[in-house]
């Protein structure tokens, strides 16, 4: 299944995606969509039984952050070998872990807001994990796997100054508002299926730039899941964002081609859907027409 929150920023209401694509409304009987949603047999059977309502509009309708604003975003770094290559660092031997504010969060349509007069803000396709259980001092990736609660696309937009040159830490550059679109949909596990044979792709302006595929990460999403659980304390509704492929801004020869104010970011996550993104400057444009950050 795949589940979404559609409405304007801070009043998205969940809904879930039919075969056809058509939304159809969970209503508040369901709760809103987060890792601990409900009975996901019981709403597939009323999903079947189409006893959902349809959301009207789906055309005009604005796709906020599939879940609502995590307990925490943790970032893994380096984690595809040719990323890992052009940023001119060693393959780590263990995954590199950095957080990002849960306030970066937002649609898959919202605008990106630069820093104003950012020269280094730059892309990265990725693959989420929404846990959908509590994870805690786990050592076996597999069972780390039977808490996911399904997969998101998202975008882990980083300013490269901050996070390396301006006494940076990753956090530091990767954590401004909207830093992190996600969505359309959060698709659950059965409909993913293998979660390390997924095509990852960004466009900038329609020149593509990342074409990737997950089963060249250096760590798996059980291997990753279960390391960072022996770290802190995953909990349901928690983001794991999980590296990203070769083709960023930073690793091209100079000038690198980073985002610029008006540049249009496509990602394309084939069955975790697509984002379509505008670059926003607020030091060119004031009063940009922004969706809201809230997700």
């Amino acid at each position: 299944m795949r589940f979404a929150r559609v409405g304007a920023a801070g009043a998205e209401r969940p809904v879930v995606v039919s075969a056809d694509g058509g939304l159809l409304d969970l209503g508040a009987a369901w709760g809103d969509v987060d890792g601990a949603l409900g009975d996901l047999a019981a709403v597939g059977s009323a999903l079947d039984g189409g006893h959902l309502p349809s959301v009207g509009g789906d055309d005009e309708l604005r796709f906020g952050s599939p879940i609502p604003r995590p307990g925490k975003v943790v970032g893994i770094g380096l984690n595809y070998a040719d990323h890992a290559a052009e940023a001119g660092a060693a393959l780590p031997t263990e995954p590199v872990v950095f957080l990002k504010a849960t306030t970066s969060v937002c649609g898959p349509t919202d605008d990106i807001r630069m820093l104003p007069g950012s020269s280094s803000t730059d892309y990265e396709v990725e693959l989420g994990v929404v846990l959908g259980a509590t994870l805690r001092d786990e050592a076996d990736p597999a069972r780390a796997l039977e808490a996911v609660a399904g997969y998101v696309l998202a975008h882990d937009v980083s300013d490269r100054a901050m996070q390396l040159e301006r006494g940076g830490t990753w956090t530091k550059g990767k954590s401004a508002d909207t830093f992190c679109p996600v969505g359309p949909w959060l698709v659950t596990p059965d409909e993913v299926g293998d979660p390390a044979a997924l095509r990852l792709r960004l466009s900038v302006n329609g020149e593509p730039r990342q074409d990737g595929t997950t089963a060249d990460m250096v760590f798996g999403v059980g291997e990753l899941l279960a390391y960072v659980s022996r770290l802190m304390t995953l909990e349901p509704g928690d983001l794991v964002i999980t590296g990203t492929p070769a083709g960023v801004a930073m690793g091209q020869v100079e000038p690198r081609p980073y985002l610029r104010h008006g540049d249009v970011v496509e990602l394309d996550g084939g069955v975790l859907g697509r984002q379509r993104s505008r670059v926003v400057d607020p030091s060119a444009n004031p009063t940009p027409d922004h969706a809201g950050v809230t997700g």
